[in-house]
């Protein structure tokens, strides 16, 4: 473990980012520190751009550089706005220290020589004169130049320790001391800085807001009322989101009230939807009736609090085409294939297949509309999750309003149909030590085997070890068996002749069936 980031007091023990945790306790015993989360960083210095909106409207988010974070404002013509450039650094450090957030500010030519300036000088507020780009940067270390730290340690070995070393050097030689593109990099970087090349800005934008509107010239004072305007709210929001390719993943349906308070329902999606008639079927069985009017509502207005990508799919011809024994203009439908897939049912809470391919949007409505009923989290979904062992292979997660995690690619087929519990089966005749059956019985049925596959062996799983097991689990050998009938099956040896537990013999089960 090593040191992130460090609060003033920490640094002015001697501690740095980047040395050993150990080391840090070493020398600061009274230290005390936790975890990382740069994820949970970059999502607060994204909010942090958004609020800094107020002083340009071209903020980007600088993460390139671990540990050296922070914002790029373009303030090309507005510094006059704030009272000059050294008002405006005044105004930025007040409202950050009033939030309590510890920055150090410059101002320069290019967004390079300003992020230079604002970490590897000693003032924290730094004005470089316009103009003076070079004289500024001049004296600071090569660090400044967001460089690697490959190139960092090829360049101090070549005595280039300050910007201002690299000033004299012919770019031609200077790309030419590095291996590969470090040597472009170093000279693109410098170049940056001094402005000979631009640098674009990428500005943080807030996610678009989907929300429609509608005032009334008289409160609406009864349900009837919200039910009869709900669909036309639908339809302009689903216009919004079709135009931008995006569906609905939340919902929410508020009523302004004349006493100036406001009453809302929400609503989750499995699956982003743009329908109109999905959404006001969702609200409906969400119930209209929780809405709290009070005495009447002023307006209405439906908004989507998460939105997501639609994928759109194509499930009948277009234009309509006649065939024979059709009429002209007659349409056919293209009935997809679908594969078998084997469910299983569970008392509380309801768990529902997961056929995302061919009828997915029917699917998604009706979970919808069950958990609008029953409440979210009441409608589960069977979900793949990291392990080995098959059996453990498989959980139920809820079915929304989040998408479903990628599932665990094991790499091998599995068959379609897992058994609860393997059941024992009989061998009779195999090969030792790891040969495949000739032939085993199963359900008081003998099969001869024709083919086989295998073995794929499965280790347990010993961080996860039973307390409650009399014995320790054993090593599986799963094979992949087909008899004279064309029937394929899925049996596993649990355990090793002479290898493991000499007091149980290895026994065999079948523990799936293909198709």
């Amino acid at each position: 473990m090593t040191l992130h980031a460090l609060n003033a007091a920490a640094r002015a023990a001697g501690l740095y980012r980047g040395q050993s945790h150990a080391d840090a306790c070493a020398i600061l015993p009274a230290l005390v520190s936790a975890p990382a989360e740069p994820e949970r960083d970059l999502v607060m210095l994204k909010r942090l751009a958004l609020w800094a909106e107020r002083f340009s409207p071209s903020v980007a988010v600088d993460a390139r550089v671990a540990g050296h974070e922070g914002l790029l404002l373009d303030m090309t013509g507005g510094a006059h706005l704030f009272g000059g450039e050294a008002a405006l650094l005044a105004e930025v450090r007040a409202r950050l220290a009033a939030a309590g957030v510890p920055a150090r500010l410059a101002i320069a030519d290019t967004p390079a020589a300003a992020w230079a300036l604002a970490r590897f000088t000693a003032s924290e507020d730094v004005i470089a004169p316009e103009g003076k780009t070079r004289e500024a940067i001049a004296g600071l270390p090569v660090e400044g130049l967001r460089l690697e730290p490959e190139a960092l340690v090829l360049l101090k070995r070549f005595g280039l320790k300050r910007i201002g070393d690299l000033y004299g050097l012919p770019r031609a030689s200077l790309a030419r001391r590095f291996r590969g593109p470090e040597g472009l990099r170093v000279v693109e970087r410098l170049d940056q800085a001094l402005g000979v090349l631009g640098e674009a800005l990428t500005p943080e934008r807030p996610p678009p807001a989907y929300r429609v509107w509608s005032p009334f010239a008289e409160p609406l004072m009864d349900m009837a009322g919200v039910d009869f305007h709900l669909p036309r709210l639908a339809r302009a929001l689903s216009a919004q989101l079709v135009q931008a390719g995006q569906g609905a993943r939340r919902l929410s349906l508020i009523g302004y009230r004349v006493d100036g308070r406001t009453t809302a329902i929400e609503a989750g999606l499995s699956a982003p939807s743009a329908s109109a008639e999905h959404l006001v079927r969702l609200l409906r069985q969400k119930g209209l009736e929780h809405l709290d009017l009070g005495f009447g509502i002023d307006a209405m207005m439906l908004s989507v609090g998460k939105a997501e990508g639609v994928e759109v799919r194509q499930n009948t011809l277009s234009p309509p085409f006649a065939g024979r024994g059709q009429g002209e203009g007659a349409s056919r439908r293209i009935l997809p294939l679908r594969k078998d897939h084997v469910t299983r049912t569970d008392p509380s809470p309801c768990p529902l297949p997961t056929a995302w391919g061919e009828g997915s949007a029917d699917l998604a409505t009706l979970i919808d509309r069950l958990q609008a009923k029953l409440g979210e989290g009441a409608v589960l979904r069977p979900q793949a999750r990291e392990s080995w062992v098959p059996e453990r292979g498989e959980t139920w997660a809820p079915a929304g309003p989040e998408a479903p995690e990628a599932g665990f690619d094991l790499g091998r087929d599995r068959p379609i149909l897992l058994l609860e519990r393997p059941e024992e089966v009989n061998i009779p005749v195999t090969e030792l030590p790891d040969g495949a059956p000739r032939q085993f019985t199963w359900r008081r049925v003998q099969h001869q085997v024709v083919r086989a596959e295998g073995p794929e062996r499965l280790n347990a799983e010993w961080w996860r070890a039973d307390p409650h097991a009399s014995k320790p689990a054993r090593t599986r050998d799963y094979y992949r068996l087909e008899d004279d009938q064309g029937r394929r099956y899925w049996l596993f040896r649990e355990g090793l002749y002479a290898r493991e537990d000499a007091d149980r013999a290895p026994s065999w089960w079948m523990h799936g069936v293909f198709a």
